[in-house]
Order: structure tokens, then sequence, then C-alpha cells
């Protein structure tokens, strides 16, 4: 089945044919002949779309659709209302309510079809982020905010200067956000780091038929456009042409003569939509950005170094230049901690990383792998370059004590270091990752034994 939805009508016959038309394309289909029915329906759960009349016993339609989206629980459900009516204040009440899309009753087969589908993918791609971002705050991270609602750039895209003056006027009296109006071409080239619309509006047939159709799917392939809303617009908008919009992806369709009002109210949902789905979205990241990350010095964690350094081996690999491998261990940390205190041992290594990665270049990687020990990987560094790099690294660890508020004394501080060189142009080839590690690590045994506060070449690299 494609979807679980939930038809509510007082009208036996609007029941029945509604249910052909979806049942046809493989969809479970609820019946409801009143609001209660409907709102009975919605608390056994399951569901996974509503369509219903606006003016279910009376406006109870608006009142169920408001119900819906007033529930955490159900809020993300999609609510399709139906309306005979052709009454711009209704079709305003309805998008106020919540309403996902209000369309003509009897809605043609294809355009109904199609925007069920649009909406049931938008409702998979939001619940999938929503997911996401309860898993992230089950391990602790933050849930994403609500959006703040300030004021939304608008793209209004025309052919006609003239006509994109006009909409510029409509529009900027009802609403407080900026407008802005592009050609097809002044769309199209703009740059990816440019500030970018929070929705795009464009004509179906911008320039000839379809024209609009073909821009909104170059938006949609494009990184910096791929999430911004399009809704579209055309003077006289055949179902067919509606029906193929929102397969391919329009956000939403104003049909035509619409109240100015009903645009601003179309515009309004969609950003705070495109907000709520940029904030889940920059939560994602932040979660993944944490997964891999020390939370203590801001270094990368093994979860992401290991990986990492496959990666290096494969460019090296390919293109076969040598790359080194450290592994550097704070010296006496156990005594650290022992007489200053763990806190006091948490700024040591605080200090520590940040001397570290202040002296590697851009490409190369530092991650704190352990309690006091560090892995850094040097791509394209050869035996000659490594051992300069490991020499600098112990003299500005070493070369002042570490400062912790609060403590009386100054803390000096050490590093060992082990360093194992990989050389896949020889003919032998590049050593394995695990090899590698055991390389630097017996050499960072040596550094350890022959004194500490040095560094120590593997003898396979010499």
């Amino acid at each position: 089945m494609g979807g679980r939805i939930l038809v509510a009508d007082e009208v036996a016959t609007n029941r029945i044919v509604l249910k052909v038309k979806l049942s046809s394309a493989y969809y479970d289909v609820q019946l409801a002949e009143t609001a209660a029915a409907a709102r009975k329906a919605m608390r056994r759960g399951g569901l996974d779309m509503v369509i219903a009349d606006a003016r279910l016993g009376g406006t109870h339609g608006l009142t169920l659709c408001r119900t819906i989206k007033a529930d955490p629980s159900t809020m993300h459900i999609p609510v399709l209302l139906l309306t005979a009516d052709d009454d711009p204040e209704l079709r305003l009440k309805a998008l106020a309510a919540g309403a996902d899309d209000i369309l003509d009753k009897p809605p043609e087969e294809s355009l109904l079809l199609a925007r069920v589908r649009n909406l049931l993918r938008a409702r998979e791609t939001e619940q999938e982020l929503h997911l996401r971002d309860g898993t992230h705050a089950a391990l602790g991270f933050a849930e994403a905010n609500q959006p703040i609602m300030d004021p939304a750039l608008i793209a209004f895209v025309v052919a006609d200067p003239a006509e994109g003056m006009r909409l510029r006027r409509s529009v900027s009296t009802l609403c407080e956000d900026e407008v802005m109006i592009l050609s097809r071409d002044e769309t199209l080239g703009r740059k990816d780091d440019s500030p970018q619309p929070d929705v795009f509006v464009i004509p179906a047939g911008l320039m000839s038929k379809d024209d609009g159709l073909e821009l909104m799917t170059e938006l949609r392939s494009r990184g910096a456009t791929r999430h911004c809303p399009v809704i579209l617009t055309e003077a006289q908008v055949e179902s067919s042409i509606a029906a193929r919009a929102f397969d391919l992806g329009a956000s939403d369709l104003l049909r035509p003569g619409a109240d100015p009002r009903e645009l601003v109210q179309r515009i309004k949902t969609q950003v705070r939509r495109k907000r709520l789905a940029d904030a889940l979205r920059a939560d994602v990241r932040d979660g993944l950005r944490a997964a891999v990350t020390d939370p203590l010095t801001g270094l990368y964690n093994r979860r992401y170094a290991l990986p990492h350094l496959s990666r290096v081996r494969e460019a090296a690999l390919r293109n076969g230049r040598d790359f080194a491998v450290m592994l550097i261990d704070l010296d006496h940390f156990k005594s650290v901690n022992d007489r200053f205190g763990h806190p006091a041992g948490d700024s040591v290594l605080v200090e520590v990383a940040s001397r570290l990665r202040d002296n590697l270049r851009a490409k190369d990687l530092i991650a704190r792998i352990g309690g006091e020990e560090f892995l850094v990987v040097l791509p394209d560094t050869d035996r000659g370059q490594a051992e300069k790099a490991a020499a600098r690294l112990c003299g500005v660890v070493n070369a002042a004590p570490v400062r912790v508020e609060g403590l009386g004394e100054e803390i000096g501080v050490s590093v060992s270091i082990g360093v194992s060189i990989a050389s896949p142009g020889l003919s032998g080839g590049s050593p394995t990752i695990a090899r590698l590690m055991a390389e630097a690590d017996d050499a960072l045994y040596g550094s350890k034994s022959q004194g500490r506060n040095q560094y120590t070449l593997s003898p396979q690299a010499a």
C-alpha cells in the first residue's frame, strides 16, 4: 500500500468516489462521515494523510484541520481540504488553519493523485529529519529550534518586468518580506554563494509552455536551491500540467485568479516549512559533526580519524606519494591528574591539542584517539618532512608551561612521538593501516623508553 488516507465527507457518494480513485493507486483508505468520526480515527493512529471537505458539518473541516495541526503527535500529517465553493475567504481560512492545500471539488483524478504523492513525499522527508533529530536528542544533542519567522526573501521569476513590479506591489502591501524580481537567466545565473531566496514564485508557462517547469527542475538539481520551495502560478493551468508540476517537485500551485492574500498565505506556509527543514538539516549536520568530534579538545576522534587515514592511503596508492603517521602521547599525564586534579588535566589536554593543531598544515589531520594520545596523519609527506614536523611539534609543546586558571603554578608539558612512513612508490607498496599504526606505536614506545620529549622514526621508515 502507498499509505493510509482518511477521507472525511458528509456525502456518501463523495466518500465512495474518492475511495475508488485513491484505492486504484493502492492507498489504504478509511472513511469518516463526520468530524467526530474523523477525530476518532485520528486517535487510533496510523494515518499518513487526511482529505476532508472544508465545510464538513458546517465549518468543522477547518476545525478538524486546526485540531490535527495543533497536536504535536499529528501536526506533520498532511491535510488536504476540498471545496465546491468559489470563496476566497474560505480558502484563506483553510490555509490559515494549517491545511497543506485546498483543491476545487470534485478534484480531477490526475491532479488529486499527483498532489497526494507530492504531500506524502514531503511528509516522508520531514519524518526522516525529525527521526534523526530525535536520535540526536536521545544521544544528548540539542533538538532543532522552531524557525524564527524573520522577513523572508521572495523571488518572483517573470518574463515581463512590468508584471514583476505588479506582483511586487500586490504582495508588499500584505507582508513585510523582501521581494526581488528576476528573469529566467538571472535566476539561473545567480552564484551559489549569493543570498538564496526562501521561496521562488514562477509562472508555469514562463515564456513558453512548460518553461516554468523546466526552470523548477533546474533549480531542484542545484545544491544551492535544491531545498528552496517553488510555488507555480499560471493564468490558466490545465490539470495535466498541474499534476506534472507536483510530480516534478513543485511545493505549491496557485490556481488561476487567486486572491493575492492567498499567495501571501501560501508563501508564509512554505517559508515556515523551509526554515524548520533547514533547522532540522543543520541539527543533523551538527549531530554528525558531534559524533566524530572529541568534545573536550574539539579535535576529530578515532571514529573519524581511522577512515580518513584509509582514504589518505588510497590516495597515496593512486598518486605514488609518501605519507606519514604519528602517534603522540602526553608525557607524565597521570602525574598531572594526580597532583593538580582532573580539571587541570583537562585544561592541559585542551592547550596541548591547540598547540599541535596550530602547527600543522591545513591538509594534515590531528585526532584525539585516547585519553592523552593523539594521531596525526600527514599526506604527501616524506621522511625528511615528517622528521621536521615531529621535531617542531615536540618543540612547540615543550616551549612554554600551561597556565591553568585558578591554579597557583604553571604546569610543564612535553610529548613523545612515534613516526611511521608509507612509501607507495617503492616496490613493496604501502603497508596496511594496522601495520602503520603498529610501527608508529613501537616508535612511540622507543621515545618513551629513551627519556621522552622526543620523536622516534620507525625502523621500517629509516
